[in-house]
């Protein structure tokens, strides 16, 4: 019903497999390898975070990891032979085997665990993260799992081995002295975190504090036979190698009935030492002492939250590196910052080019890492580059690209540096080869790592005690021997004691990825060029144009942009084998113009990459200075603008005058008085550009009969370029001569000059479709006739009907005269007019559609023409007559927007210009006398459930009291009602809605229903034959109702009198029947949401009246239109995006929308808590050992699904985490 109640919330963030801004071109990207840590991560399913976290620390466990991997095949069996039935094949331990060589020896940045909880039997809902599980639980269940799969073999101890000790329980009699013993095995240590601050005082009163039996709680002594005052302690008799301590931070408050997670300051050594807590103590100091390796650290809550590990890599198989903010000694930075606002120059924030170049230049390696670039911009002005310059220059990526005169990649383009300024082989750090054979020796101790999922990153050892406290603190903690010493050969060799077989897989699995990510490097680093050959182009109108028709200048070339400048030369080279002379790449551009030359190549030492150059870019290869002994003019700046020359000329073919147009290509750098010197004109010549802007308008210009109007460009602008004044391709330039003006077609106003249209493009086009001709049912459509007229702005549309008319020889169509010129009427020359049958409209005259009886359809509406001055009453009279209807029981009604027959016109003796009655508005001739001024129209529909129509509406019994349920079946929200019409009333809308219940009381159809009161009647407004919303308020009137003629009420006999409030909730409740999916009979429910409209307080009306906790409702509204549920969460509060600041969530606005007649599903949550609380509670059995197992710390692998402050999800039921293996005995 309810789907998912624990859903995942993915984090924000960067991906840590960024792709450096470039696209990939094939479908499947291999993994990327390690990173610089040279440690394997392992990825997260979804929901695996926990398991994650315990296998790390398992594989860098040596001793445990050498011990799996001396199983061979002899005794676990082969993988490949798994399906075979009668195979005795060992899974987990094999699958675990492969994982650790994986992370070991595998060159990827992490590793899948999927064949792992394959063989676990794990369902997706157990990788996902819609369950809730516990790292310890899953410690012991893993650890037993191991044992029972390595039963028979000569590992089937080692676990015990490994991590089992023992524990003694004593009793002492105070009286007699007698010792009464118990031994108990453990794999791992549950230590109190509640009231106590630290683990060894933890463990001081686990093994220390002796307990008294005393008063009366003594304790039977089986030597004495009666009860006595006793002591009962415990110690450890036996240590494991590896000692494992869970914390148990999550408690339970009884007060509250709810878990809590202790989240107060816990400290826990790096070495401790287990002698106080023994039985015998008489040992060396090795013997007892341990060292801290790995710590699992919890982030979240008691419901959810997320796992990572810290671990120390004991064979140092990782490349440890400080933290950047270490390493520089503590005395640079302290002059670092005395000196910060001297050297430091200041910056131009809103330049981001200024930011980059000073971020770059106060790097002491002259380069920043691609990566940290977009952090080292955020730390510098405190925000990131997407939010500040994205907008307005694009990624940052693409920036760098755009300014490779001052930026270039170096370190095979994983670093930046600037050109200016490049980095020297000294300062620039080293690669990761480079690291691999020579490691800088680390501090003594500083093999720690941060392993969280797919990342891996080097922490010091003092970040430990960030994890003491808070939300995200240590969860388990895990202890090996300092006897453990490690042989020098297994240092820095992850391949020590690794099976050969698993050695081998590893190399070929190692070769087959290099394979790939040769193979999709060298395809995505494959670029399209197009190369230009200076022979096949010449120079003209400031652009290169093609020296003929076919395009035979440009020739594809794919080549790999990691290669150099210098390849790419000589590759062209080699394809022009008669080139003579130097050879120059020169970035180009096709433009409307032609083709346009940028940026030469000239440093053959940088890669294509580091050049900018990318997929589709044009180059064009000459020798870097002339193209057919012509200076060619390079860069944005000289970008050619194509333009349109538009100059009076006279037509030979009907001797007017008429404008010719012609493209010509300038460069943007030239100035207006060199385009004009270019075309040949004399300085006394005008320059004209197309006028744009509201002044058009007021000159008269380019209204009707075709004129435009054009702007002449001042003096003071003739010494501007191209670009200066924004011209751009496709805008025209009139060139007119001084006696251009003595022409009719010319004329100057000020600044703007007026080109009337040219003769030869006056007229008018005019069609006519004659009527169809019916015969014995059948209808013959003629032809279109169309026409063209002469016409000029100032003539009438009348000359130009009459033109038509004679044209198509219509002299049987009586000729009228239209009373407006073609350019008052708003009509443009070389348009169409349609000629039309009958009488045209005056000036004074309305032309109206109109229908009778009903909204108009294609092809039924007639035609009418009125004066502007008619009454309505006229306006329906000349109506009727045009259709041969008689008679006083008639109205008028407009159509509403969305083309039904909506409200009548109530004034009959107001004028349609009065009433704002336009032209081509269609009325609705409606049969029955008009309504009376402030009186509605309403239908009345009786809702029939014949199981309470069958009750005696009339019992006197008390009915529930108000906010509790009757059963009713639900009426609306997709609920099909069984609705009859009760028929119609006329009511005024100013009588309140009690008047309105009395007088529908009176309509026949009602007469047979027994309703005692006007009390007794729920009305219900109609919205598409459903029930939408009840009318409530007695005396409050039909006006302020909303209520409009049309309406459609229903009306629903009651039980018992009823009043709800404005803010009263009518909700239909479904509740679900434990075990079965299906629900009991629906019933009601009145919510009061006045004070509090919240989930909450939803739940705790429910709640009331079943007597159950909130918490264990799981609500739900049903969605009828999308056939589902949709999950109330009890969620208290959300953020707002804007504001930043919480706000109470309303169920009656977003997403909810909850109204009347709204169906809530209830499903029960049998809380596990309240069941195993009253179970301990009735055993009176002591209660701290039973939570100690119950009221752990379950946490979803979710990755921080529960993080967002004041949000507590509704949670499933916590299922038990189980392994199956198979029999091996």
């Amino acid at each position: 019903m309810f789907g998912n109640l624990f859903e995942e919330e993915e984090e924000e963030g960067f991906s840590s497999t960024s792709s450096k801004g470039r696209v990939s071109k094939v479908g499947d990207e291999p993994p990327p390898p390690r990173g610089r840590s040279n440690l394997c991560g392992i990825k997260n399913q979804g929901g695996t975070c926990y398991l994650n976290s315990l296998l790390q620390t398992l594989m860098f466990t040596p001793e445990f990891r050498e011990e799996l991997f001396s199983l061979g095949p002899e005794e676990l069996g082969c993988l490949e032979d798994k399906e075979k039935p009668e195979a005795k094949v060992r899974v987990i331990p094999l699958e675990l085997q492969r994982l650790f060589a994986h992370l070991l020896l595998v060159d990827q940045q992490s590793a899948s665990t999927a064949s792992l909880t394959d063989s676990f039997g794990w369902n997706s809902s157990e990788v996902c993260g819609t369950n809730q599980h516990d790292v310890q639980e899953l410690n012991r269940i893993l650890f037993s799992a191991l044992e029972h799969s390595l039963v028979g073999t000569s590992g089937s101890t080692f676990i015990h081995r490994l991590y089992h000790g023992t524990i003694v329980n004593s009793i002492v009699c105070k009286e007699c002295g007698n010792v009464s013993q118990r031994q108990e095995d453990f794999l791992d240590l549950t230590v109190c975190v509640c009231g106590v601050s630290s683990l060894e005082e933890a463990l001081w009163n686990m093994f220390v504090e002796e307990e008294l039996f005393e008063g009366n709680n003594l304790y039977r002594c089986a030597q004495c036979n009666r009860l006595v005052t006793a002591a009962k302690s415990a110690k450890l008799r036996k240590l494991p190698p590896f000692m494992t301590m869970s914390l148990l931070r999550f408690s339970f408050d009884f007060a509250k009935c709810e878990r809590y997670k202790e989240t107060g300051r816990y400290s826990f050594p790096l070495t401790i030492s287990l002698r106080p807590f023994c039985e015998q103590a008489d040992g060396d100091d090795s013997d007892y002492s341990y060292e801290l390796f790995s710590v699992i650290i919890h982030k979240g809550g008691c419901y959810g939250g997320h796992y990572h590990v810290y671990i120390k890599d004991i064979d140092k198989l990782g490349r440890w590196e400080p933290p950047e903010e270490d390493c520089k000694p503590k005395t640079q930075k302290k002059a670092k910052v005395e000196v910060k606002e001297v050297l430091e120059p200041k910056l131009q924030e809103d330049d981001p080019l200024s930011i980059l170049t000073t971020i770059i230049a106060q790097e002491s390696s002259k380069s920043v890492l691609l990566d940290q670039l977009g952090q080292k911009l955020m730390d510098k002005i405190g925000s990131s580059w997407s939010k500040k310059f994205r907008k307005h220059y694009g990624p940052i990526g693409k920036f760098l690209q755009s300014h490779n005169d001052v930026f270039m990649l170096v370190s095979n383009g994983t670093r930046v540096a600037l050109k200016a300024n490049p980095p020297s082989p000294v300062t620039e750090p080293p690669s990761p080869a480079e690291h691999a054979t020579n490691p800088d020796p680390s501090p003594q101790g500083s093999h720690w790592f941060d392993l969280n999922d797919s990342t891996v990153t080097s922490i010091r050892e003092s970040d430990i005690e960030k994890q003491f406290q808070g939300k995200e603190s240590a969860y388990m903690l895990f202890y090996r021997k300092t006897q453990l010493h490690r042989p020098s050969e297994a240092l820095n060799n992850p391949q020590y004691k690794v099976p050969s077989h698993l050695i081998q897989m590893a190399q070929e699995e190692n070769i087959k990825l290099q394979q790939m990510r040769e193979a999709f490097e060298a395809t995505n680093n494959t670029v399209e060029l197009r190369l230009h050959l200076v022979p096949c182009y010449r120079l003209e109108n400031g652009a290169l144009q093609p020296v003929s028709k076919e395009p035979n200048g440009s020739t594809a070339l794919s080549f790999d942009r990691r290669k150099t400048v210098g390849d790419l030369r000589l590759a062209i080279y080699q394809m022009q084998e008669f080139w003579e002379g130097d050879m120059a790449l020169t970035v180009a551009k096709s433009l409307p113009a032609g083709l346009h030359l940028y940026n030469t190549l000239t440093d053959d030492s940088v890669s294509l990459y580091s050049a900018g150059i990318c997929s589709n870019t044009e180059l064009f290869v000459w020798n870097g200075r002339e193209v057919c002994g012509a200076t060619v003019l390079t860069g944005a700046e000289w970008e050619p603008v194509l333009l349109t020359v538009v100059r009076p000329f006279l037509s030979f073919e009907n001797g007017g005058p008429g404008l010719k147009r012609e493209a010509r290509g300038f460069a943007g750098g030239v100035t207006l008085g060199e385009v004009r010197e270019a075309l040949g004109e004399p300085k006394e010549s005008l320059l004209c550009q197309e006028h744009k802007g509201g002044k058009k308008k007021e000159e008269g210009a380019g209204e009707g009969g075709g004129s435009s109007g054009w702007r002449v460009i001042p003096p003071h602008d003739m010494q501007r370029t191209l670009k200066e004044l924004s011209l751009k391709d496709g805008d025209a330039l009139l060139v007119l001569e001084p006696q251009s003006f003595d022409s009719s077609m010319f004329t100057l106003n000020g600044d703007v000059v007026t080109v009337t249209t040219p003769s030869d493009c006056r007229w008018l086009q005019v069609e006519f479709q004659p009527h169809a001709k019916g015969g014995e049912g059948e209808k013959e459509e003629e032809e279109i006739k169309k026409i063209k007229v002469p016409a000029t702005g100032n003539m009438l549309l009348s000359k130009v009907k009459q033109r038509a008319i004679e044209e198509l020889q219509l002299q049987d169509q009586p000729p009228v005269c239209e009373e407006l010129s073609v350019r008052d009427a708003g009509v443009r020359l070389m348009t169409t007019l349609t000629l039309c049958p009958g009488t045209s409209p005056k000036a004074s005259q309305l032309f109206l559609h109109f229908t009778v009886g009903e909204a108009p359809s294609a092809g039924m509406e007639m035609a009418i023409i009125v004066e502007k001055t008619s009454t309505v009453k006229e306006c329906l009279k000349a109506m009727l007559d045009a259709v041969g209807l008689d008679g006083t029981c008639w109205h008028l009604r407009r159509l509403d927007w969305c083309e039904e027959v909506g409200e009548p016109l109530t004034d009959e003796d107001a004028t349609l210009s009065e009433l704002k009655i336009s032209n081509g508005e269609t009325l609705v001739v409606t049969e029955g006398h008009l309504p009376s001024k402030g009186f509605l129209k309403i239908s009345i529909w009786l809702y029939w459930d014949p199981k309470n129509m069958e009750r005696d509406f009339n019992h006197t019994e008390n009915g529930p009291a108000e906010g509790q349920m009757l059963e009713s079946p639900p009426l609306c929200n997709g609920n099909t009602a069984e609705l009859r019409h009760a028929g119609q009333i006329e009511i005024s809308d100013e009588v309140t809605l009690e008047d309105l219940k009395t007088q529908v009381l009176t309509l026949p159809a009602l007469q047979e229903v027994c309703v005692p009161t006007t009390g007794f009647m729920r009305v219900w407004q109609l919205e598409g034959r459903k029930l939408a919303r009840i009318l409530r308020g007695q005396q409050v009137t039909l006006r302020k109702l909303k209520l409009t003629s049309g309406t459609e009420l229903g009306v629903q006999p009651l039980l018992k009198e009823e009043d709800l409030l404005p803010k009263e909730v009518l909700l239909y409740v479904k509740m679900g029947i434990p075990g079965e999916r299906c629900y009991y009979p629906s019933e009601e429910l009145v919510w009061n949401a006045t004070h509090d409209s919240s989930p909450r307080s939803l739940r705790t009306c429910l709640a009331a009246h079943y007597g159950l906790s909130p918490d264990s409702l799981l609500l739900a509204k049903h969605q009828p239109d999308k056939h589902i549920w949709e999950e109330i969460s009890n969620w208290t509060q959300q953020v707002s995006k804007k504001k930043k600041k919480k706000k109470t969530e309303s169920l009656m606005g977003t997403p909810f929308h909850l109204k009347d007649g709204d169906t809530i599903g209830i499903k029960v949550n049998l809380c596990l808590i309240n069941s195993i609380f009253f179970t301990a509670m009735m055993q009176s059995i002591q209660t701290v050992p039973i939570y100690l197992l119950i009221f752990r710390g379950q946490a979803t692998g979710a990755d921080e699904s529960q993080k967002k402050a004041g949000q507590t999800k509704s949670r499933k039921p916590e299922v038990a985490l189980s392994i199956s293996v198979g029999e091996f005995r």
